[in-house]
């Protein structure tokens, strides 16, 4: 499945200091502001974890897949009794209630993954991100 570019010209900000790889790719989540430290919140005691992030445009059709790739990831590093929630920056998408009820929601999540395309594009996003 072959997307074509839905932000052909993004704003690129300033990039923090983290350890260096060997291989950066050009555009990362970091870089476009998709996603910070500071957008993360995770409580130990209660077992939860809140992801906020921001689509690079207001209308970004990748948004549910971006959320989708973020609770996959998470899966990976967290116990299963963590209550997870996604959800969109405060009015960066035009759907953002919408987007943030499908993000959230146990049935959506566990169709989403079953689909053998969704879950191909999921997992390409995430090892291209671990290389």
């Amino acid at each position: 499945m072959t997307l074509g570019l839905i932000n052909a010209n993004p704003v690129v900000h300033a990039k923090k200091e983290r350890i260096a790889r060997s291989e950066d790719p050009p555009h990362t989540d970091d870089s476009l502001n998709v996603l910070s430290e500071e957008s993360i919140s995770v409580d130990d005691k209660l077992g939860r974890i809140l992801i906020t992030f921001t689509p690079t445009v207001p209308h970004c059709s990748m948004v549910t897949v971006i959320g989708l790739c973020l609770r996959v990831k998470l899966k990976h590093y967290f116990p299963p009794h963590f209550k997870v929630d996604i959800k969109v920056s405060q009015g960066s998408h035009a759907n953002e209630e919408s987007v943030n009820k499908q993000l959230n929601d146990k049935e959506r999540i566990a169709a989403a993954l079953e689909n053998p395309n969704l879950r191909q594009l999921v997992d390409e996003c995430l090892y291209s991100n671990e290389l």
